[in-house]
């Protein structure tokens, strides 16, 4: 077989002269032809004799009604349609999780105290200066320092770490 730059010369030829080899070793056709095949091609030294003899398997036109609906596949969803819609809601169900009431929360401090009031009157300032007679102008910064140390403080009352008299290597906590 000769070759040019992009391959063969006779791409057809090449390609049927594979697929036949193919064929006579028996790939590509159904279990129960393959042994006729091996057959003719034992009995046969040409390709010929091992393709002709081959049977072509026998399919019915159409396939058979089926009553009942098929097992449901790996594609499915486990139950069928009717099955999903007309069931009674599993929601229903008495035996559903539910949880324990939570914790109280625990009593704010003297300091979150501070700090709301802080806060709080920092929106004052910004929102209504007129009403306790301070101008704008006085008021805004004012307003903006009340409310940039309201947040800095609560920023810092954030608890780093586990809690007090927790022990580290106990693993995590929830």
């Amino acid at each position: 077989m000769s070759r040019g730059k992009d391959g063969p010369e006779d791409v057809d030829a090449t390609f049927a002269e594979i697929v036949a080899d193919l064929r006579a070793g028996g790939f590509g056709l159904p279990e129960e032809d393959t042994a006729d095949t091996d057959a003719g091609a034992a009995t046969a030294p040409g390709l010929g004799a091992g393709t002709e003899s081959r049977k072509t398997p026998e399919r019915p036109a159409e396939p058979p009604a089926v009553d009942t609906p098929p097992e449901p596949g790996w594609r499915s969803g486990g139950t069928s349609w009717d099955a999903t819609m007309f069931s009674d809601d599993p929601a229903d169900d008495d035996e559903h999780y539910i949880p324990p009431e939570p914790p109280p929360l625990p009593r704010p401090k003297m300091g979150a105290f501070l700090i709301l009031l802080l806060f709080l009157s920092g929106l004052f300032l910004l929102i209504l200066p007129g009403a306790i007679g301070v101008g704008p102008t006085v008021a805004t910064p004012l307003g903006i320092l009340a409310l940039a140390t309201s947040i800095a403080l609560l920023l810092l009352r954030v608890r780093q770490g586990p809690p007090p008299g927790a022990d580290p290597s106990n693993g995590a906590q929830v």
